[in-house]
């Protein structure tokens, strides 16, 4: 049988076009997402606290990261020591001991933020770097994914991850581990 011979069958024998079905709105069961999704990252061992000013973050990380050597900063607010500009192979990163990079949106039902290949500079920075520092604004969570695609643009960018919380990992004796793979830890802070 030739091809031309399949494909008009194929095309005699397609079935009548059906509207799609209606997606209904799934709605998150709380208003205040900002209390849900510090809950859900906290018990995924992340840690969240909200600053009021650039000065707190820099006052943050040299106390909570004395011995950090290398910040890497794509926050506007924030300049870190480290010029991800210069960076050709993204292997030099894993010197970073510290990233600061601004998230697009916050998921309140999973504690995950939307970061782009444009937020990191390079992809492979939130996951190569010691210690990652999401900035996110409370304006910007929304309470369940569907939201999130609705807020999204998807197709703004080669590159998109949700991060929810340092990787962890647990072997047969049921030993965790956090920050096994990528970040050894996350801090989620709120600035308004």
């Amino acid at each position: 049988m030739s091809k031309e011979k399949i494909l008009s069958r194929i095309q005699a024998n397609k079935p009548a076009a059906r509207a799609l079905p209606d997606i209904p709105a799934f709605e998150f069961a709380t208003s205040d997402l900002h209390a849900a999704f510090t809950s859900l990252a906290e018990a995924n061992a992340s840690r969240c606290l909200s600053l009021t000013s650039t000065d707190e973050m820099a006052n943050f990380i040299s106390v909570q990261f004395p011995e950090a050597k290398q910040i890497a900063s794509t926050y506007s607010s924030y300049k870190g020591n480290v010029d991800l500009q210069a960076v050709t192979d993204p292997s030099e990163l894993k010197q970073v001991d510290v990233a600061v990079i601004p998230g697009q949106v916050g998921v309140a039902e999973n504690a995950a933020i939307w970061v782009t290949e444009e937020d990191c500079v390079h992809r492979a920075l939130p996951v190569i770097c010691q210690h990652l520092i999401l900035v996110l604004s409370k304006k910007q969570l929304v309470g369940n994914l569907h939201e999130a695609y609705q807020k999204i643009q998807i197709d703004q960018s080669g590159y998109g991850v949700f991060i929810a919380g340092p990787s962890k990992t647990a072997d047969i004796e049921q030993s965790l581990v956090i920050g096994a793979q990528g970040a050894r830890s996350l801090t989620i802070v709120f600035i308004d």
